[in-house]
């Protein structure tokens, strides 16, 4: 469990960072330059990235500092195949609901077809 909690917020955080960013680049950038929405999303996503670099080590305090540390383990337990597994397990269900949870900037943008519609009204 406390292997998960910090990717809960490595995910949120990447995933919420790639959306706005990349949103905000399709239609400032994107629009002025004429680059595709996948182009925006990939730049979005070098935003998002570069981001988690500097945000890591706040994240891994966080955690810490709301008691999700890990038990102490010898190197011999560390490198036990079970331990490798959980942990990774751990690490995969963490990202997957910080992802799913960083998804939230979606419900503030329309899609260009309620844009195209708006239009022609």
């Amino acid at each position: 469990f406390h292997c998960a909690v910090p990717f809960v917020g490595f995910g949120f955080l990447d995933n919420a960072i790639m959306i706005i960013a990349g949103e905000y680049i399709d239609y400032t950038i994107g629009a002025t330059l004429g680059i595709s929405t996948m182009a925006a999303a990939a730049l979005g996503n070098l935003v998002s990235d570069v981001s988690g670099i500097s945000l890591a080590h706040y994240v891994e305090l966080a955690s810490d500092k709301l008691g999700f540390q890990g038990p102490r383990l010898s190197v011999q337990q560390m490198e036990m195949p079970r331990t490798r597994f959980s942990s990774n397990i751990g690490r995969a269900i963490g990202i997957s609901i910080g992802c799913i949870l960083g998804m939230f900037p979606l419900l503030f943008y329309s899609s260009k077809e309620d844009k195209d519609q708006d239009k022609e009204s």
